[in-house]
This record gives structure tokens, C-alpha cells and sequence, in this order.
């Protein structure tokens, strides 16, 4: 990259990817400039392109992915497709920020990066949290030690949806379900504190009538005799937040936890002091999700490790990917919860 904008393709006109353009819109446009969008229906893609002032559409992704004039692409496809839209692009010869999870399983991750790998190009999970001001007070402040010995984590994404649950949350098809769409989460914040491959894994909660897991509980047990306990359900109301308790303190990241503005510093009891780092501010007020002007954050991550000719983020390595991949395929698997995707890799080894 020579310092000029970061020409984006944007491969889905869904809700997520609305949200994506509206923040990378809302960046300096001598940094970012979104040059194409994509989706399976023409006319979608040419909806959402006009409603953002994108110069090209197109009516399927083969079309995207050989765009000449687009150095990345963000790819907000619904999680069946993220492995296939993500090679394509890789393929073609553009750097990729996937939406999460990455890939459904550990099979598909890890061609994935081994893809990237051999061509040299930038590859991210869209895990945007790391990139939130917050997830950065966070770690400076448990290397600080003002907190003590970290022991134990707790973290939770909870949301009641009930007969309301949308069918990318409950079809098996598109593969579903909270360990997929939400708990991922919770598992990368305590992968974020803990920084190392969990040694156990113990997974519980029930899976709906479509087949995907409607709640899910997991224990990770880590070096040295620490833990984080996480919960991810479709059917509770719970705070939806992360605790990170130490031998002399504790961090309360306080909602939500996957996009948050605020967390609160207690030691010795006390409540020391609580940091809010306000959002950037955004061009558009319609957004679909909460906090999605901080995709800005994400976005300039990319821009940056670009810039400096890094193929991956140190925010979320692909180590840190893999990982992740590893923690959610463990969880489906104690959970009951399978996947054709699954059968294919295991019968390719």
C-alpha cells in the first residue's frame, strides 16, 4: 500500500454490511472509499449501492472478487458462506476482513489461513471488540498488575428472542445457534485476558428443535489452575457483560461486552475509577445494530496493519483465529450440535 484510500469491496447487502459501509463512510475518504458492493440478487446490490453512493454493483460475488480497482474485501455473508466467499476473494487476490465466526470449523479455518498464508495477503476476523478502545484499557490494565494475579473470568452474551429469533440464529442450514453467532464473544474475551490455548473444556445447555443450540455454557480451564466460565443464550435477559477478578482486584466491563464504551476499576474493594471512551461519531443515525459506529475502530486496523505490509492484525492473529475455531468446534461437539461442513473436513484428513 502507498498511502492512498483503501478501496473496499463489499461482498453481501445485508444488515451488517449496511452498518460496515456507514462507518467506513464516516472515516476520512482519503483513507477509505468503498468502490463496489455485491449480493446473490442484482437488484439488492444495486439498492444498497445507491442508497450509499457506491459506484459499482454487482449480482454475484465472482463478479466482486474480480474487480480490478478493490485492494480488500469485507466479507458479511450469512456463516455458511463465509469460507467459500472468503477463498474466492483470496484466490482473486484481495486481502479479506471475514465477519466472525471466521469459519465453521477448525477444518475450514485452517485452509482458510493456510490460503492467505501462501499468497501473502491480509486476513482478518472481523472480531471488531479488539479493536474497541475498551479491550485495549483491559489489557493495559491487567499488565499494569494493578489488579493482582488474573484467576478467573466470567462473560456473558445474552439476548431473549424467543418466537422472534431470526432464521440466521436458528436454521441448521446456515448454521446458527449462540455458539456461532454470539458466543464467540464471551470465548475471545477470555481467550483476550488469559492469551494462551485453553487445557479443558467442558461444555453444557440444550440445543432448539431446528438442531442448533439455543444456550450454551462453557468452562475453560487454563494454566496454573485458572478459569473463565461463559454463557451465550437466546432465552434469558442477563447483563451481557465481562468480569476479569485478580488476587487484588477485579475489571467490569459493563454492557455489551462485544461493543463497550465503558469499564470500571475496583481494587481493594473500592471502585477506583470507571473509563468511558466515547464512539466516534457516524454520517447516518439508521444503523441497524447498537454501537455500530465502532466498526470505524476495525476498520482503521485494517487500514493500518495495511499500511505497514502486515498480513495479519495483532488484535486477532491467525493464532488467535484458530484457537477461537477450536474452542467453538469443541463446544458443538459436546453439545450434540453437528454440521455437514463438519463431515466434509473430517473425511478429507
Amino acid at each position: 500500500m502507498d498511502g492512498k484510500a483503501l478501496r473496499w469491496g463489499i461482498c453481501s447487502a445485508g444488515k451488517i454490511s449496511f452498518d460496515f459501509v456507514v462507518a467506513l463512510q464516516s472515516l476520512p475518504a482519503s483513507e477509505h472509499q468503498v468502490e463496489a458492493v455485491a449480493a446473490q440478487r442484482l437488484e439488492s446490490a444495486q439498492s444498497f449501492a445507491k442508497d450509499h453512493n457506491i459506484p459499482r454493483a454487482y449480482g454475484s460475488y465472482k463478479e466482486l472478487s474480480k474487480d480490478a480497482n478493490i485492494d480488500v474485501m469485507y466479507i458479511g455473508v450469512i456463516n455458511s458462506m463465509h469460507y467459500e466467499a472468503a477463498k474466492m476473494m483470496l484466490e482473486a487476490g484481495k486481502h479479506v476482513l471475514c465477519e466472525k465466526p471466521l469459519c465453521l470449523n477448525v477444518g475450514e479455518t485452517k485452509s482458510l489461513l493456510d490460503i492467505a498464508k501462501s499468497k501473502k495477503l491480509f486476513l482478518m476476523e472481523a472480531i471488531w471488540s479488539r479493536a474497541f478502545p475498551v479491550y485495549k484499557k483491559v489489557k493495559e490494565t491487567i499488565d499494569s498488575g494493578i489488579i493482582g494475579e488474573v484467576r478467573h473470568v466470567r462473560a456473558s452474551f445474552t439476548a431473549y428472542l424467543g418466537d422472534k429469533m431470526a432464521e440466521r440464529c436458528s436454521k441448521k442450514e446456515i448454521a446458527g445457534g449462540a455458539i456461532l453467532d454470539i458466543g464467540i464473544y464471551p470465548i475471545q474475551f477470555a481467550q483476550l485476558v488469559f492469551g494462551e490455548k485453553p487445557i479443558s473444556q467442558m461444555s453444557s445447555g440444550y440445543l432448539i428443535e431446528t438442531g442448533v443450540d439455543g444456550e450454551t455454557h462453557i468452562t475453560l480451564g487454563y494454566s496454573g489452575n485458572r478459569r473463565a466460565i461463559l454463557n451465550a443464550s437466546y432465552f434469558i435477559n442477563g447483563p451481557s457483560e465481562g468480569i476479569v477478578c485478580g488476587t487484588k482486584g477485579y475489571i467490569r466491563v459493563l454492557p455489551p461486552l462485544w461493543c463497550p464504551e465503558k469499564m470500571v476499576l475496583h481494587v481493594d474493594g473500592k471502585e477506583e475509577q470507571e473509563f468511558y471512551y466515547k464512539l466516534p461519531p457516524s454520517k447516518r443515525n439508521d444503523q441497524k445494530y447498537a454501537n455500530a459506529s465502532g466498526m470505524q475502530y476495525e476498520a482503521t486496523e485494517v487500514r493500518n496493519c495495511l499500511m505497514k505490509g502486515l498480513t495479519e492484525s495483532p488484535l486477532i492473529t491467525a493464532k488467535m483465529t484458530l484457537e477461537l475455531a477450536e474452542i467453538m468446534q469443541t463446544a458443538r461437539q459436546q453439545m450434540g450440535y453437528t454440521l455437514p461442513q463438519d463431515e466434509k473436513w473430517n473425511n478429507s484428513k
